[in-house]
């Protein structure tokens, strides 16, 4: 059995509190480490995919899950990130350069946007958000001399000192890597004094501004540093893509991301990880679910759509902390056997703010 209270200072600020952790954690990435040796080439593309989307929902979990603005337009970014890392590798700036400047420029959007949409909150920055989603899809449609337009523009082989990096197996490890700095990096922010302002924003604005917090700059910063993780993910998955084209990047990806970030749990690093996994076997269940339907719903068409908002719908029921709060429902009830009891976790009814002073 394990305690979390703490006997020094310093272990509120560790990043795993326990060496059991550690353990399973160097074992999954061992397991990782060890995909491409053991499993088929379309088994490592798909979970190239599966960690691109990781990236992508851990951009946005650094603004909804921690700061709580809602976002509907993030696949505007991924749009940003991929265009411009395929541009600059165009004009001849290594691979190596051009993600991180790709991330660079998704991020300095990012800045642009958030300065006039944290005059709003809720609902209205959610349309914000989607209408800046549906401007970039027209632009990158129609500057051609740059995307290419709706004909596509062809990303090339990444290559690093002169080896290719466009195999499936040695991509896979690039996406790897790219997720672990993003996770270790947002952790560590966590950790700080900027995640802290963060989630003080999310959790009560008033009393952030009380405790001296600038609001506004954690919030347009909040939206620089999603943007930018955001056009990393943008820049990986112009690879897997291998031809863009703005039809790649419309409102359902942005809808995706936010499935990601809600069924994984908001606010989770985990949950982000967790809900991106599942997000993206949902195509392949339900490809696999046809199989066992009558003709007539088979050839029926948004049926993925369909699945994924009933999922939605039974995580805001029955499970509204996502998959990283039933993994810690599993893992009390492993580690307190047979001393677990069912109050531990029960939920308590949420007020809006306009019924909080009756």
């Amino acid at each position: 059995m394990r305690f979390d209270y703490h006997t020094r200072y310093a272990q509120g600020f560790a990043l795993l509190r326990h060496r059991s952790d550690w353990v399973w954690y160097g074992l999954l990435l061992a397991g990782l480490l060890a995909v491409p040796a053991f499993g088929s080439t379309y088994l490592v593309g798909e979970l190239g995919y599966v960690l691109i989307l990781c990236v992508a929902s851990l951009g946005l979990m650094a603004l909804s899950g921690f700061t709580g603005q809602v976002s509907l337009g993030h696949a505007s970014f991924v749009a940003i990130g991929a265009y411009g890392h395929a541009w600059l590798m165009a004009h001849g700036v290594p691979f190596l350069l051009s993600m991180p400047l790709a991330g660079l420029i998704a991020a300095a959007v990012g800045l642009v946007v958030g300065i006039p949409a944290i005059r709003v909150s809720g609902l209205y920055l959610a349309m914000v958000t989607l209408a800046f989603s549906i401007v970039i899809e027209q632009v990158t449609g129609m500057w051609r001399s740059v995307t290419g337009g709706f004909t596509g523009m062809l990303v090339e082989t990444p290559r690093l000192m002169g080896f290719s990096l466009g195999s499936p197996r040695v991509f896979y490890y690039v996406c790897l890597v790219t997720v672990v700095l993003v996770l270790l990096a947002l952790a560590n922010l966590m950790r700080s004094g900027i995640g802290r302002a963060f989630t003080g924003v999310r959790d009560s604005e008033a009393a952030a501004y009380a405790l001296g917090i600038p609001v506004n700059r954690v919030k347009i910063g909040a939206f620089g540093l999603s943007a930018g993780i955001t056009g990393l993910a943008g820049a990986l998955m112009a690879h897997h893509i291998g031809y863009l084209t703005p039809d790649a990047f419309t409102l359902l990806l942005s809808l995706d991301m936010v499935l990601m970030v809600v069924i994984g749990g908001i606010g989770s690093l985990r949950g982000a990880i967790l809900g991106a996994i599942l997000i993206s076997m949902l195509p392949n269940a339900v490809s696999f679910l046809k199989s066992w339907l009558p003709d007539a719903v088979q050839r029926q068409t948004g049926l993925e759509i369909f699945v994924a908002g009933f999922v939605l719908a039974l995580f805001v029921l029955f499970e509204p902390t996502g998959l990283n709060g039933r993994w810690l429902k599993i893992r009390a009830l492993l580690e307190n056997f047979p001393l677990y009891r069912r109050d531990t976790f029960r939920r308590q009814k949420s007020y809006m703010k306009s019924e909080r002073n009756r």
